[in-house]
């Protein structure tokens, strides 16, 4: 009996199923979410209906997302940080829901490394951030140890994964 590779956490093997015109597709909407299908279609010398369809699919098994995507600077939001955090092992995965809930946190991931989990946090300002760290953070019960990496300047974030 072969074993079949795991499935990732959101939804989906190493390529899910995910055809070149497919990649071509999503390609194009990383550039432009509001670009329309008709000009994505002529782009890609396919019909509008194949675009949709193919995109509609995408979304359903959650493949893609399409969002607006915000610069929280620009938003009045000062300060951000990347966050390690050490668990008591047996309170990982409880620690990892409870941290994921708060509004500051924009991505966490349960990593295998120094940390166990890994929390970019957005904050208004350094007041903020104390207080999410001292008032919220290092009172979820199960977290160990925290470091604290502050951002002092963005140099490069990225969604245009695997189409190229």
């Amino acid at each position: 009996m072969t074993q079949q590779p795991r499935a990732r956490a959101n939804g989906g093997g190493p390529g899910a199923d995910v055809s070149g015109l497919d990649k071509r597709i999503i390609e194009h909407l990383q550039q432009d979410g509001r670009r329309p299908f008709t000009q994505i279609a002529a782009e890609l010398g396919v019909s509008e209906a194949a675009v949709r369809a193919r995109t509609n699919r995408l979304i359903e098994r959650g493949i893609l997302q399409v969002v607006g995507v915000t610069d929280p600077l620009k938003l009045g939001f000062q300060q951000q940080a990347m966050i390690g955090v050490r668990c008591q092992a047996d309170r990982l995965i409880e620690v990892a829901e409870v941290v994921a809930a708060f509004p500051e946190v924009s991505y966490l991931v349960v990593t295998a490394g120094s940390y166990d989990l890994l929390v970019e946090v957005v904050c208004e300002d350094n007041d903020a951030l104390l207080r999410f760290l001292s008032d919220r953070l290092r009172q979820v019960d199960g977290v160990r140890e925290t470091e604290t990496f502050v951002y002092l300047r963005m140099v490069k974030q990225t969604y245009a994964w695997g189409t190229r």
